[in-house]
């Protein structure tokens, strides 16, 4: 998301209530006024001689002061700086430094201006200036930037949220761990709050962090003038529609496309019918944007037409989007998605035991331990915290049984195994990053099977080590094949999986490789 008018306006007006309070501090604390110093010894001399009182507490408050001191409050912003460089936001990351050293060497001066007196009945002895407290201000600068950038990259409101009560929660654990080492009054530390949040405030609302998209000249058309666009919008996946209708639009006619038209799914149909109008309509780009589900059904619908597709992930796995590096940022991937180049990808056709007939998938499907992962993970938790839904519905299946399965490749003789989750991959990344396929590429004219099957509880430790260290020793316990066409015969019903997305139990996977079938849009 942007900065938009109104939230400029908001944080301007909290631009002014900071630096209100900051100021108001500091002409009382200049002054030595009455007020203040009757309210610092009330409220600190208690807190100090709580800690002198129990030496545990005064071990965890040092403790506490030195793991957020601002020199390593400034060392993890320049990391998570380099890290968004390397992951090409230098505007937020530029933003971030500014900040944090913006706020240092504020305090420092502060300090050295006001020359304020540590309180005497301090635990610990500091050679520089009480007021503003150095380490509130590091700490609120550090939280406030801390949920500027959650703002910008994190889509769910309610792991915002959880962000949010986080950074919260630290900054208070920080302002009164100074209070109960004596080693500022509280009016220093409600400064170096205000001083802080003046700084993020400040910038946010003066210079906008959000990434702005590289300047790339439009693609030209193959069929100068039309330039009809189309997008597939499931409404539930994004928090606002609204906003990301109004971006969509002004981006497109920043581009050159039609003024597009919109179609939204719809929980009985997840974007079948909306992508066949949109072929229909003879639309020369297609942007879908919703989770794997949503994602499939309309690439499956497109496959074959030598229509583009757009893709702007908005789901819990966003498998096909992290193994095309695709952006998951919203702005930069609806940059990507009506400006970057087409690659023409294989799809998979699936059939099965109580499919149906005309079923596909881009990523993946399965039987067994990962299939019931999927069907196990809670939609409300989902919601939640996203991805780590997964790992909750792993644990509780981790000890799912094996099964007997008979498998062809291209037609050749059936051969038996047995295994815990069987996979048959158009990818080779799953979730985080985890190589579970890597020989497997989307373009290959192949699909790629895995076959994982523990013998006790601790095996599954073996068999991580192995997959993340892309080991190409296959046996009883990790199994692979590759061929055009699979065929899975399980002895009794067992999960499948297409795409995250369980489709059922049932005893029967037939997957074929359509090379090159679906142009989708990825950097250029």
């Amino acid at each position: 998301m942007s900065f938009g008018a109104e939230v400029r306006r908001r944080l301007q007006l909290a631009v002014l209530g900071s630096a209100l309070v900051l100021a108001v501090l500091l002409v009382l604390v200049a002054v030595e006024a009455g007020v203040v110093l009757d309210a610092d010894r009330w409220i600190g001399e208690p807190l100090a001689g709580l800690a002198a009182d129990h030496p545990w507490l005064e071990d965890v408050a040092h403790v506490v002061a030195q793991v957020t001191r601002p020199i390593w409050l400034n060392v993890v912003a320049v990391a998570v700086a380099m890290l968004l460089v390397v992951r090409g936001f230098r505007r937020p990351a530029t933003w971030l430094v500014l900040v944090m050293t913006g706020c240092w060497t504020s305090t420092l001066l502060l300090k050295w201006l006001v020359g304020r007196a540590r309180p005497e009945y301090a635990l610990d002895s500091l050679p520089d200036g009480s007021f503003p407290s150095g380490h509130s201000s590091a700490i609120a600068c550090a939280a406030g930037v801390t949920l500027v950038l959650a703002t910008l990259f994190v889509r769910r409101r309610s792991q915002r949220r959880m962000v949010a009560v986080l950074v919260t929660s630290v900054a208070v654990l920080v302002g009164v761990d100074r209070l109960l080492l004596g080693v500022h009054w509280p009016s220093d530390v409600v400064g170096g709050f205000a001083l802080g949040a003046l700084w993020v405030l400040l910038a946010a609302a003066y210079a906008d962090p959000t990434p702005r998209p590289a300047s790339v000249a439009p693609m030209p058309s193959a069929r100068p003038g039309t330039r009809r666009l189309a997008v597939i919008l499931n409404p539930i996946k994004v928090e606002d529609p609204a906003a990301f209708r109004a971006l969509v639009d002004r981006r497109a006619g920043e581009l050159g496309w039609s003024e597009p038209v919109w179609f939204e799914t719809t929980v009985e149909d997840p974007g079948r019918s909306m992508a066949h109008a949109a072929a229909v309509a003879d639309a020369e780009l297609v942007v879908v944007c919703g989770g794997d589900g949503t994602v499939r059904t309309v690439c499956a619908e497109l496959a074959g037409t030598g229509i583009p597709v757009g893709v702007v992930p908005a789901g819990t796995g966003n498998l096909l989007a992290r193994n095309l590096a695709l952006p998951l940022y919203l702005n930069a991937a609806v940059e990507v998605a009506l400006n970057g180049q087409d690659r023409a990808i294989d799809i998979v056709r699936v059939a099965g035991d109580g499919l149906e007939p005309d079923e596909h998938f881009l990523v993946m499907a399965g039987m067994g331990f990962d299939a019931a992962i999927m069907e196990g993970a809670n939609e409300q938790i989902k919601a939640k915290v996203g991805w780590l839904a997964y790992v909750v519905a792993g644990m509780r299946n981790l000890m799912f049984p094996a099964v007997r399965v008979d498998i062809s490749l291209d037609d050749e003789p059936f051969t038996r195994h047995r295994a815990r989750t069987i996979v048959v991959g158009n990818v080779g990344f799953l979730q985080a990053g985890l190589p579970l396929l890597p020989d497997a590429t989307i373009d290959d004219g192949r699909i790629d099977v895995v076959l994982v099957n523990p013998a006790r509880f601790l095996s599954w430790l073996r068999v991580v080590v192995r997959i993340v260290g892309r080991r190409k020793k296959v046996d009883g316990t990790v199994n692979r094949m590759t061929g055009r066409k699979v065929v899975i015969k399980a002895a009794h019903d067992t999960p499948r999986q297409i795409d995250g997305d369980a489709i059922g139990a049932g005893t029967e996977l037939i997957c074929e490789c359509l090379p090159g079938r679906l142009l989708v849009r990825v950097p250029r």
